[in-house]
C-alpha cells in the first residue's frame, strides 16, 4: 500500500474513492467547496446525510455509491467529534474507521481530506497514515485458509496537505514498530518462546546494527539473579536474559533503557490459575518485552541522538518438579531476599534482577512496561495503563508523549505506607500483599531494586490485549506502548 501526499484540492481530484471528515454539529450544512462537491457528486453526500441523519459524531463511518460517470465512485464519511475536544488521536481513529471501511467496501485508491485548523499538515499526515496502516494490518500467520477479507487498499492520498514525505515515512517505521510487537504477543508459546524469542531479537539486532548481549542460565547465576531464575527453574526451556542496545551514530544527548517483562507463558506455577484466569491468553504475558522490542525496531530506523537500552528477563512461568514452592525465599541480584507467598506473581520477580541489572547501567532514566496486574484492570479498566513514578519530571515527560501516540495512560500513587504488608517475618519481603491496592504493591515491590536512577512503572495489562476489535486493532494484541515510547525517545532529543 502506497501513501501519500497530494496539495491538490478535494473538488479537483478524480480517484476512487473520496473521505471526508466532519466535526459535531446539530445539523450538518455543505458550504462552499462542500456545495459544490456535492453537485458535482450529483447531491449523494447530502443525500447521505440527510438519510442517516449524520450529525459528525466520533465512531460514526458511512459509505455511499456514486453513479453516473463521475470518476469517484465511492464517498466515506466520518465524524470527528466536538471540534473543542478533538486531539491528534482523534485523526489517527477517524482514519483507522476510514481505512476499514474502504477495505469493506473494496476501494483500491482512496482519497482523505480532514479538516485541521488546530494542527499543521506533517502532524496530520503522519497520524492518518498510522491510523491507515494499522488499521489495515492483519495478523493471518496461523490460519491454513485466510477468512479475513484482504486489504484492497493500494493507494492512499493525503489531499490539500503540503506535508512533507518525512512525515509518511516516520509513520511507516513507528507502525512497522507497532506491528512486530503485536505479532509477538499474537504468536501462541509454542512459536514464541525464551528460545525462539532471543533468536527474533538477534535477528533485529543483525538488521540494524544494534548491539546484543544475551545472558544465559550460567551468566545469570554468577551474577546472582535468583529471583529470575527462581521463576524459570520449572521450565524445560532455558531462560535468556537479553540486552538489546541502539547507540546513536553522534554523541548520545540521553542515556535510557526500557525494561520489559518477558514471560512468554505464565501458568501461574504451583499457584496454577483457576477458572476465569483466561491461562489460554498467557502467551500475551510477554507484551512488556514485546513493546520494548518493537520500539528498537523503530528507534533503529528513525536514528535519534539518544542512546536507548532495551532489557528483557524471558522465561516461562510452568510446573515441575523443580518448580519453586509457595514460601521458597530467593535472593536478588542486589542481595534483597524474597519470600514467594504467591508463584503467580513471577512477573515482578523476572523485573526485579531486569531493573538492578539496568540501574547499573548509569542510565538517566529507566522505564519498565509489563501486564502485571489485573488489579490495575479492575483500576482502570482495559483501555489505560497504570503509571507510577516518584519523578514528576518523568512521569509528564511520559504522559506527553503517551497523549501525542493516543494511548491512554494514567498516574497511580506510590503509597509507601503501603508497603508494609509487604514485609516478611522471616525475609526481607513478600512477592504479594493484601488484594487491596493490589498495582500499588506490586510497583512499590519493582521500587526496591532501583537505588538512584529516575524509574517509571507502566502496567499495560489491561491496554496490550483486546478482545474485541476497535478502528486502530483487531481482537488480540495491540502493540501497546511502542508509540509511547519512540515518542519519549524522539522529543529526549
Amino acid at each position: 500500500m502506497e501513501i501519500k501526499v497530494n496539495s491538490q484540492s478535494k473538488l479537483n481530484w478524480k480517484g476512487e474513492a473520496l473521505a471526508l471528515g466532519f466535526f459535531t454539529r446539530d445539523t450538518i450544512t455543505l458550504e462552499g467547496e462542500l456545495a459544490d462537491l456535492d453537485q458535482r457528486l450529483d447531491g449523494v453526500l447530502s443525500e447521505l446525510i440527510a438519510e442517516t441523519e449524520f450529525k459528525g459524531k466520533p465512531d460514526t463511518t458511512l459509505v455511499a455509491r456514486v453513479g453516473g460517470k463521475n470518476p469517484i465512485r465511492k464517498v466515506i464519511i466520518t465524524g470527528l467529534g466536538k471540534e473543542e475536544e478533538v486531539s491528534v488521536d482523534t485523526f489517527r481513529k477517524a482514519a483507522a474507521s476510514i481505512a476499514r471501511v474502504a477495505n469493506q467496501a473494496r476501494v483500491k485508491h482512496l482519497g482523505i481530506c480532514l479538516p485541521h485548523p488546530q494542527y499543521d499538515d506533517n502532524t496530520l499526515a503522519q497520524v492518518i497514515a498510522e491510523g491507515v496502516i494499522l488499521a489495515s494490518h492483519q495478523d493471518n500467520r496461523f490460519k491454513s485458509e485466510v477468512q479475513d477479507r484482504p486489504v484492497t487498499l493500494e493507494t492512499v492520498e493525503l489531499l490539500e496537505s503540503n506535508a512533507k514525505e518525512e512525515a509518511i515515512e516516520r509513520a511507516k517505521i513507528i507502525c512497522d514498530g507497532v506491528i512486530f510487537a503485536r505479532e509477538l504477543v499474537n504468536a501462541p508459546a509454542n512459536v514464541i518462546n525464551p528460545v525462539t524469542l532471543a533468536e527474533t531479537v538477534k535477528s533485529l539486532a543483525q538488521q540494524y546494527g544494534l548491539q546484543l548481549t544475551i545472558l544465559e542460565r550460567e551468566d545469570c547465576e554468577r551474577l546472582g539473579m535468583g529471583a529470575f531464575l527462581g521463576v524459570a527453574k520449572a521450565s524445560d526451556l532455558p531462560p535468556k536474559f537479553i540486552h538489546l542496545v541502539y547507540k546513536p551514530e553522534t554523541e548520545a544527548k540521553r542515556k535510557l533503557a526500557f525494561v520489559g517483562k518477558g514471560l512468554t507463558f505464565d501458568s501461574g506455577g504451583l499457584n496454577l490459575k483457576g477458572p476465569g484466569s483466561s491461562i489460554e491468553t498467557m502467551k500475551m504475558d510477554m507484551g512488556g518485552a514485546a513493546a520494548i522490542f518493537g520500539a528498537a525496531k523503530a528507534i533503529a530506523q528513525l536514528k535519534p541522538p539518544v542512546e536507548v537500552h532495551f532489557i528483557s528477563a524471558v522465561t516461562e512461568n510452568m510446573i515441575s518438579g523443580r518448580a519453586m514452592h509457595p514460601g521458597d525465599i530467593l535472593t536478588a541480584s542486589n542481595g534483597k531476599t524474597i519470600e514467594v507467598n504467591n508463584t503467580d506473581a513471577e512477573g515482578r520477580l523476572t523485573l526485579a534482577d531486569a531493573l538492578v541489572y539496568a540501574d547499573k547501567l548509569g542510565v538517566d532514566a529507566i522505564v519498565d512496561l509489563a501486564t502485571l496486574t489485573g488489579a490495575c484492570i479492575i483500576a482502570l479498566g482495559n483501555d489505560i495503563a497504570g503509571l507510577w513514578t516518584k519523578n514528576e519530571q518523568l512521569a509528564n515527560e511520559l504522559k506527553t508523549a503517551a497523549a501525542a501516540a493516543g494511548e491512554k495512560i494514567w498516574q497511580m500513587p506510590l503509597e509507601e505506607k503501603y508497603f508494609e504488608q509487604m514485609k516478611s517475618t522471616i525475609a526481607d519481603m513478600k512477592n504479594t500483599g493484601p488484594r487491596a491496592g493490589g498495582s500499588i504493591t506490586a510497583a512499590l515491590f519493582l521500587q526496591q531494586f532501583v537505588k538512584d536512577t529516575p524509574w517509571a512503572h507502566l502496567d499495560i495489562a489491561g491496554p496490550v490485549w483486546a478482545e474485541k476489535p476497535t478502528s486502530l486493532y483487531n481482537e488480540g494484541g495491540t502493540g501497546f506502548g511502542v508509540r509511547t515510547l519512540v515518542n519519549w525517545v524522539l522529543n529526549s532529543q
